[in-house]
């Protein structure tokens, strides 16, 4: 069993066995049909993952890893709130006729800001301090602007990231670890998709950083599974895990920038049929 599969399992089956609902209670989403979309839902869950060991990847059902990397490129390399350059559809219900999703997202991280050492964005300040001062407990981002909530067409779910590094003994290279913060999470929808996500951001900038990826650590203060979930989740933790896969990043590319989706690559993946039509609520 991988440890990703044991991890969602291990949290699935505690927020549906321990966890509250919110049935009956004033709610802001709703199914396609306009009922009122209710959870079961844990707070404070703590996800840890130690990338040195594997890639966090669940087998119980397949993530597109291509496609999810697409969408932190979109954020975090590309800087836009446009869907138009995205090449997934899943931020479609938000955007406008334009295709903007407001001041949200990637919008945030292209924001500059002025230091002592001049005018940078968020990531370009994570890359400057990680080569320059890496030892720093500074090095984060935060989306989660208040000034700018009322343009931003949905606040954002994963909102900052931490930075950490550390030297092994006896390693001649730094080890990057990072901590996502996020507020909300569907965990059927987006809980290995945020995880993946975010595992590739870490093998990126430790590797145009010259370290080496670490522990990446996935805090959620509202773990939800919707009523109309829970059928699909029990189904889905009960299947036999596959062994994790092997995680492949183009070693030739040095710059951030220069990352694509193509250079992303899960080898010897092997998974249980995907769980399609899953409802979303909004």
């Amino acid at each position: 069993m991988s440890n990703a599969d044991r991890i969602f399992i291990d949290m699935c089956r505690d927020i549906i066995e321990n966890g509250t609902s919110t049935e009956g209670e004033k709610v802001r989403p709703v199914w396609e049909d306009g009922t009122s979309a209710y959870t079961v839902k844990k707070f404070g869950v703590v996800n840890r993952y130690d990338l040195s060991k594997e890639f966090p990847a669940l087998t119980l059902r397949r993530t597109g890893i291509k496609s999810c990397v697409d969408e932190m490129l979109w954020i975090w390399q590309k800087k836009s709130n446009n869907i138009h350059d995205l090449n997934s559809h899943i931020w479609d219900s938000w955007a406008d006729e334009d295709g903007s999703i407001g001041k949200a997202y990637g919008y945030q991280m292209g924001v500059k800001h002025e230091y002592r050492e001049g005018m940078m964005d968020q990531v370009d300040r994570v890359i400057y301090d990680l080569k320059n001062n890496p030892y720093s407990r500074r090095i984060m981002t935060n989306i989660y602007v208040h000034q700018d909530l009322h343009e931003m067409n949905l606040y954002p779910c994963a909102y900052s990231m931490t930075f950490n590094v550390t030297k092994e003994k006896g390693s001649d290279k730094l080890t990057l670890n990072g901590i996502l913060n996020q507020r909300s999470q569907d965990v059927l929808a987006a809980n290995n998709w945020n995880v993946c996500q975010y595992a590739v951001l870490l093998h990126m900038l430790a590797q145009v950083c010259d370290m080496k990826a670490g522990e990446f650590v996935h805090v959620i203060a509202d773990a939800h599974i919707y009523d109309r979930h829970i059928p699909l989740i029990e189904e889905l933790i009960s299947r036999e895990p596959y062994p994790a896969p092997k995680f492949w990043l183009n070693p030739d590319v040095k710059d951030f920038y220069k990352f694509t989706r193509e250079d992303v690559r899960l080898d010897d993946y092997q998974t249980h049929p995907q769980i399609k039509n899953i409802p979303i609520a909004v």
